[in-house]
């Protein structure tokens, strides 16, 4: 039995004519790691201030723990945040950030000393205590700044782009450094962020979010693995989508040919879009190939090359290969069933589980 500790049931969000939350359903399972994974001005953070209590919605309910909450006070919810830019105050040092919100509560000196202990320890900055804010690193930031919201003992802790801000290196560092702090406490983080390498590296469960609405949700190898939309298929990772036709179950034409397919439950002749991930595809012979076409671009990136050609109906194929080729020349391509996904046109993720869930009664 799951244990939710999260629900949006319909959420909208509306500031004047501006809609930017439309019907949003979703369940937050305890003890997870969850990421809401869009571009700018999706909603994302918007669902995120919903959550912690500094809006509320204009239709819909949000429960946690089983209660409704949508008229509970910031202050009053089990919830901390952690913000882009830390919001941690220059003024006072490492110790007295973390403490700073124990203090608002009125909890004892004797308590609060013990609890920010217990905390840097967790974020792995024991003896940083009296260390300036200001002579600290990003990475070491970003650690006060969780540190001073898991004093709180919160049950959720929210992220909003937490690691932004960070370089390359150091950010690539703090995924792992944040995702098994979150294994050792328990608690449930929900990350906000639009960088999908992110997202697939960290979490337990991804929702895509565009335009307000959630495209998609899953594990990131079901979202990767089974994009249901064109959307998703392109904004996560790279994709190579081309149209086709769904002759039959497990039948799809591509370019006036038919493939063996692992999808069913489309009906026959549908037009549809058809998903080949780039490393996916095996360069090989033209007689050995199941397409071919003509190598337009290679640009070699040290693990592989990638390379760009066109097909005889001028579709642009995207392939990462280990191999090197000559651009002009006709190459085969290479791929097996379970390598293509079809998609049928703005499919909706309850429109993909009606689907299936019809199919299925009917095998």
């Amino acid at each position: 039995m799951r244990n939710n500790i999260m629900e949006f049931r319909h959420v909208s969000q509306q500031f004047g004519d501006n809609v930017v939350l439309r019907d949003i359903d979703f369940e937050v399972e305890a003890g997870k790691f969850y990421t809401l994974l869009g571009p700018s001005g999706s909603g994302k953070t918007t669902i995120l201030r919903l959550i912690a209590g500094f809006d509320q919605p204009t239709g819909g309910e949000i429960y946690f723990d089983g209660q409704r909450i949508n008229d509970v006070p910031a202050n009053r919810r089990q919830v901390n945040t952690v913000f882009q830019d830390y919001a941690l105050f220059p003024h006072m040092n490492v110790a007295e950030n973390v403490a700073f919100g124990l203090q608002i509560k009125g909890v004892k000196k004797s308590e609060i000393d013990q609890r920010v202990k217990e905390a840097l320890h967790l974020v792995q900055l024991d003896g940083y205590g009296q260390r300036e804010i200001t002579a600290m690193s990003g990475g070491q930031r970003q650690r006060v700044a969780i540190a001073r919201a898991i004093v709180n003992r919160p049950k959720l802790l929210l992220l909003d782009e937490a690691l932004s801000a960070l370089d390359h290196k150091l950010r690539v560092e703090m995924q792992t450094e944040l995702r098994q702090l979150q294994r050792r406490l328990g608690i449930t983080f929900i990350f906000v962020t639009h960088d999908q390498e992110e997202a697939l590296a960290m979490s337990d469960q991804i929702m895509i979010i565009n335009d307000g609405t959630i495209q998609q949700s899953g594990t990131p190898v079901d979202i990767y693995d089974e994009p249901l939309n064109h959307f998703v298929a392109d904004f996560i990772g790279e994709s190579n989508i081309v149209p086709g036709v769904m002759k039959a179950d497990y039948l799809v034409t591509i370019d006036g040919q038919d493939f063996e397919c692992v999808d069913a439950g489309i009906r026959p002749n549908e037009r549809v879009e058809v998903v080949i991930r780039p490393e996916d595809l095996d360069i090989t012979t033209v007689d050995q190939g199941k397409l071919t076409v003509t190598v337009d671009t290679q640009l070699f990136r040290g693990v592989d090359y990638q390379i760009t050609a066109h097909d005889q109906r001028n579709h642009e194929w995207r392939i990462n290969s280990i191999h090197k080729t000559t651009v002009g020349a006709q190459v085969g391509l290479a791929f097996d069933p379970e390598d293509i996904h079809v998609m049928r046109y703005n499919e909706s993720e309850e429109d993909f589980d009606a689907r299936l869930d019809s199919y299925e009664e009917d095998d």
